[in-house]
This record gives C-alpha cells, sequence and structure tokens, in this order.
C-alpha cells in the first residue's frame, strides 16, 4: 500500500478519538516535532496525535493502517539518529501523555509503566523504596518507551546490561490496531519465539509499545568512583580487560581525553577534578557494605597502578562523584555548541585503541575535528563529528567521507555499526554496507509480517 498524505475527514476521525486539544494540525504543530536531538534529519508532520491510553493508540492505528497513512512513535524526541522524525509525513504519536507509573511491586521487584515515564521519573520512585532501575542511559529525561524501542544502553551497562536486560512484559498494538500482552511478570520463559524480544529496539517499526513492566534490583547502599590518569590512551584501555581477569566488575568504565574536558568544564562553568593527564578511566562501583566497596576500589586500583597508571583519585561522597559523573554526562552538550553528528560505533574491548587512533587519523585526513570518547568497558565509542561553522553542504560531505571510513574500519575490527543508538533514518545506508544481505532479507520479513502495510515509522532501520 503507497502511503497518503492526510485530509480533513482524517483529522476529524483523529479528533473524535482523542479530543480536539490532543490532535494537532498545521500551525499549531511546534516546530520541537520536526528533528530529534540530532538536527541532520528534518521533517514536519502534518498532525501530532497525543493518546491517553492504549485504546486511543488501536483505534488510532486502525484508522491510520485503512487508510495508508504514516505513524511515527515519539517519545521525549531525545534520540540521535533521526528514529523519532516523521520523514514521510503522517501522523506524529507523540506518547508523552502515557506517563503514569502504574505499579511498583516490591515483593517480586517490578515496575510495570507507561511509555512516556522518563528514566528520571522511574529511578526516582523506585529509589525511594530502596530499589533501583540498573539501565543507565545518558539522557535521563529520556522516555522509557524511547528506552525500550532503541534497546538503550548506558553507562552500567558493564555490570547490569542494556534495556533488553530489564524488560519482563510489555504490551504492544500491531500496525492492525490489535492489543498484544508479551511475557509478564516472571523471571525466565522458554514458551515459543520471543516476540517482545524482537520488537525491543526495532524502533517502532514493528509495533506501538503501550505498557512497559521492568525488572529491579536492590539499591546498591554503598556507591564510590575512581579517575584513573595514564598517559596516553593505549595504556587506558588495554587495562580495562585485567579488570575482569583480577575478578573486578565495575558498574561502569568510561574513557575520555583531555580535550573533552575543557569543553566541559566550559559547558558546566566549574572546574573537573584533574586534567593534567592525557588520558583517563572513570569508574564506577557499588556494593553491599563499605568494605566490600574500598577492596574492589584496592584491587581496581592496583591493576591501574599496574599498568602503567600516573595515579588514581577516589571519589568516595558523594559531593566528589557528582563532580565526576556530572561532568562525564556533559560531554556531549559540551560539544554540541553549533551542529554534529554521530558514529556509534561498538567494537571488541582490545580493539577500543585502534579504533580511536583510527578516528584521530580520519579526522586529519577529511579535516574535521572530532571529539571521541565512550564506554571503555563494552567497546561502545561515540565518535562527534564538529561542523565548527563549516557551510553546511562542506560540513555534511566531510562528515559521509568521515562516516564510510569508519565503519569499514569498524567491520574490519568485528564491530558493528550501532552499540546504543540505533539505526533510525541516518544510519541506514550503514547498516545495508555492513550487515549480510541474508540477514537483511529476515529482517524485511520480520517487518512484512508485522506491519504488511508499512505504515509504522516508514524509512527507519530498513
Amino acid at each position: 500500500m503507497s502511503l497518503q498524505a492526510i485530509d480533513n475527514s482524517d483529522v476529524r476521525k483523529l479528533r473524535q478519538i482523542a479530543g480536539e486539544e490532543n490532535v494537532l494540525v498545521g500551525g499549531d504543530i511546534p516546530d520541537d516535532y520536526s528533528h530529534d536531538e540530532m538536527a541532520p534529519v528534518t521533517a514536519q508532520p502534518e498532525v501530532v496525535f497525543r493518546p491517553g491510553c492504549t485504546g486511543e493508540v488501536a483505534s488510532l492505528l486502525q484508522h491510520c493502517r485503512g487508510r495508508g497513512i504514516a505513524v511515527t512513535p515519539r517519545g521525549s524526541g531525545t534520540g540521535l539518529m533521526g528514529g523519532a522524525v516523521p520523514v514521510c509525513g503522517g501522523v506524529l504519536l507523540d506518547m508523552g501523555r502515557m506517563k503514569e507509573i502504574l505499579e511498583i511491586d516490591c515483593e517480586n521487584m517490578l515496575a510495570r509503566v507507561q511509555p512516556g515515564v522518563t528514566l528520571l521519573e522511574l529511578s526516582e520512585a523506585v529509589e525511594s523504596r530502596g530499589l533501583f532501575y540498573a539501565p543507565d542511559p545518558g539522557e535521563k529525561s529520556g522516555s522509557i518507551g524511547g528506552n525500550v524501542s532503541t534497546n538503550a544502553g548506558g553507562m552500567r551497562a558493564v555490570k547490569y546490561g542494556v534495556t533488553r536486560d530489564h524488560v519482563r512484559g510489555m504490551q504492544v498494538v500491531l500496525a492492525d490496531g490489535e492489543v498484544l500482552d508479551l511475557g509478564g511478570r516472571v523471571a525466565k520463559n522458554s514458551t515459543g519465539y520471543q516476540l517482545m524480544q524482537i520488537i525491543i529496539g526495532s524502533e517502532g517499526t514493528l509495533a506501538v509499545v503501550t505498557e512497559i513492566t521492568v525488572r529491579l534490583l536492590p539499591r546498591p547502599p554503598a556507591l564510590a568512583s575512581l579517575l584513573v590518569q595514564f598517559s596516553d590512551l593505549d595504556q587506558a584501555i588495554s587495562t580495562v580487560p585485567r579488570f575482569a581477569a583480577a575478578g573486578i566488575t565495575p558498574q561502569a568504565i568510561e574513557f575520555f581525553r583531555r580535550g573533552v574536558i575543557t569543553a566541559s568544564e566550559q559547558y558546566l562553568g566549574k572546574a573537573f577534578p584533574d586534567r593534567s593527564a592525557p588520558a583517563y578511566l572513570l569508574l564506577r562501583f557499588d556494593g553491599s557494605s563499605r568494605e566490600e566497596l574500598e577492596s574492589q576500589m584496592d584491587a581496581a586500583g592496583r591493576v591501574c597502578l599496574e599498568n602503567g597508571a600516573e595515579d588514581a583519585l577516589i571519589a568516595d561522597t558523594a559531593e566528589r562523584q557528582e563532580a565526576l559523573w556530572s561532568a562525564r554526562g556533559a560531554f556531549l552538550e559540551a560539544i554540541k555548541h553549533d551542529e554534529m553528528d554521530e558514529a556509534d560505533v561498538v567494537v571488541p574491548r582490545a580493539a577500543i585503541a585502534e579504533m580511536v587512533h583510527y578516528a584521530d587519523e580520519v579526522g586529519e585526513r577529511v579535516d574535521l575535528r572530532m571529539e571521541t570518547f565512550g564506554h571503555a568497558g563494552d567497546g561502545n565509542l561515540h565518535i562527534n563529528m564538529l561542523r565548527d561553522g563549516l557551510p553546511w553542504e562542506q560540513w555534511r560531505s566531510r562528515v559521509d567521507a568521515a562516516m564510510d571510513l569508519l565503519y569499514e574500519k569498524s567491520e574490519e575490527l568485528g564491530g558493528m555499526v550501532s552499540g546504543e543508538h540505533g539505526i533510525g533514518h541516518a544510519k541506514r545506508a550503514y547498516l545495508h554496507r555492513h550487515t549480510d544481505r541474508r540477514e537483511i532479507e529476515l529482517m524485511r520479513g520480520i517487518k512484512e509480517l508485522f506491519d504488511p502495510s508499512g505504515i509504522l515509522n516508514p524509512q527507519k532501520v530498513l
């Protein structure tokens, strides 16, 4: 079915479903809906539909499937790959009104939430009960529905895994409006094909998620961090696999270099605890007691010093840790003062240093400033390409050349196109170039089964 434009009768129908105040048209649509946090992909929806319940989502999809109207689900709009941008027009399905925490089950250690609940809101609600939602994507205003859609990762993935590792159940609406309840409240499940796991990370192209059940953990009573100084990046990165060999499991292992610290200091208006070294590892540990925490920290410090670290600074108070992690969390915003694009590559951990050095070479080759940092514990690099006032066409040409080289190198090293940000619209070409043809065919077959009319988030991923 070819996609159709929206007419006045469609607008009337949508207003009957959700109410006039929840259907925005034309000049009433804010510009924010035309892009996400990474500006290169922009497109304006014809209509914004703001549902208040699963039934309204189902009614919308029934109507749009019958008419052949594109539907683009959107959470908080904090994505970086254009996944929530309505590139085919149609309906922008804003899930922001569905933001209720439906249940916190302390006995089974589960939370049941609507997709518009933000990561910050969920974390605050469960931590007040002594519990802990482990996934930790950098943007705390991002919605849980959006995190599920992209299988968001974050800094705590080293110890606790990514979003899919914490989803127990979901309610979803298929493209024809049928509602399915997948998974449940159980801790393990080998009941047939795991459709829920297929939908997680599918970026709204297979179904619309309207309710999510996530697992919770006991909140760690003790937290502390280490800022480790190294004379060069290779020393820092080569230290990472030694933690596992020594039986040390940090909650997070981040790597960065001095340049991005300066940008963060300027952005936040406060000094970083140290910027005397060329390269750093930032580690965070949690434990059930202060003694356990100190044992982990001592062991990690010894591993670092044995591998050539210059020093290791301990942050064991809330204030000191906040100074470190607020700066790390601000890296992206600190360098995004103009316009930028990002390669969210993931490589085997042993290949991180080689990939970072290659990114430096690519920057020199195409004459483009790059800032690279990321998650050393799981090999996920964020290679950020800055515009720095270049004419737009010139900048895009250099970015495209750099992306081609970076993804070729990533594939050579055994890596993948995306570690945690997804494919969206911006990185589709690289998915196709660096993924086996048969694998793409199977993905297309799954899309066809879930959405034969092709209305759900068209021109994304595939």
